[in-house]
């Protein structure tokens, strides 16, 4: 145990050092759960929690893997919390199938949890905080196809199989494939919402196809690795569109390496999930199902998204539930 918990307060020292100490003399306990410490939206979804946790006068404890979404430490950290008991717990899956049935002992134990940032299987949650992955990946893919003039050779980089964000965003892609009949796509594989992996299956398409031009990728971590393998194999002039909207991802935008990212936005989701869950435990009205919009990021407005997150300022969930 003792080493599982040092692994858990190292984690949430490095992803946020500015608040993550201030909030321990605080008053309820916050489990945030994250998939790894490698993908930059989760650095995001890690802020927004910290900063309304603050702002909310709570303490958070992160759990993140040491190895990226490795569902037997997933397992683990949640046989931690049965045991630690926090007040709420922010829960997102790595595999929902394996972790659904930990997820129902632990809310009938009474202790309440708030699924965010991609869906966990039915149960009893306080509410769900996310956004509409089919949809986000439906408009970035017209985008991609609108900007290739209705016509042209594209390759899917895609999530996870079997998670619902990697599944949802597949869908997406492949509704909008439907309406454009002159986009050929030549080959879908996944890269698992990684930048290595995006960038060794981006090579391997390189050298299949002589042809690509347009990229649709479920994640900007694998957008950013298949642009790095563009620009090596000196093909810049195929264009890529990635789903969530991580600075890195955004600066990409800007400099012309990647043509757009639908808006998934972690920081906010964080905020929001924070908020609903404290307020729930604290007897108030929450919404049960809250989905945040996401905007297209293109060269003609991605100033804000690259504002660092320790220099936003969390959305409340009273700003997104009047839409729902």
């Amino acid at each position: 145990m003792r080493n599982k918990i040092t692994v858990t307060l190292t984690v949430a020292a490095l992803a946020w050092l500015g608040s993550s100490h201030s909030t321990l003399a605080d008053g309820e306990i916050v489990a945030a759960f994250t998939k790894n410490q490698v993908d930059p939206h989760f650095e995001g979804v890690r802020a927004g929690v910290e900063q309304m946790a603050k702002k909310m006068h709570a303490t958070v404890r992160q759990y993140v893997p040491t190895k990226p979404n490795n569902i037997t430490e997933g397992m683990s950290q949640l046989e931690d919390v049965g045991v630690t008991k926090p007040a709420v717990i922010l829960f997102m899956p790595i595999d929902p199938k394996a972790q659904l049935p930990t997820i129902k002992r632990l809310i009938e134990g009474g202790t309440p949890i708030v699924n965010y940032n991609d869906k966990a299987g039915d149960a009893p949650y306080l509410s769900f905080v996310g956004e509409d992955d089919y949809k986000l990946a439906y408009d970035i893919a017209k985008t991609l196809f609108e900007h290739l003039g209705g016509k042209g050779n594209v390759v899917i980089l895609e999530g996870v199989k079997g998670s619902n964000t990697g599944d949802e965003r597949k869908r997406g892609f492949d509704a909008a494939l439907k309406e454009y009949p002159n986009i050929k796509l030549l080959a879908s594989q996944p890269a698992n919402f990684q930048r290595l992996l995006g960038l060794q299956v981006m090579e391997n398409f390189i050298q299949q196809f002589s042809d690509i031009d347009g990229v649709l990728s479920a994640a900007d971590a694998s957008a950013l690795g298949a642009a790095e393998a563009l620009k090596s194999a000196g093909r810049t002039k195929t264009a890529v569109v990635s789903i969530n909207g991580v600075p890195e991802a955004v600066e990409a935008v800007k400099e012309g390496s990647l043509l757009a990212i639908a808006e998934f936005n972690g920081f906010k989701i964080g905020c929001v999930a924070t908020e609903i869950g404290l307020r729930a435990i604290r007897g108030e009205k929450t919404p049960k199902r809250l989905l945040i919009p996401g905007a297209i990021i293109t060269k003609a407005n991605f100033a804000e998204w690259l504002v660092p997150y320790d220099k936003r300022t969390c959305p409340t969930a009273e700003s997104y539930a009047a839409g729902q």
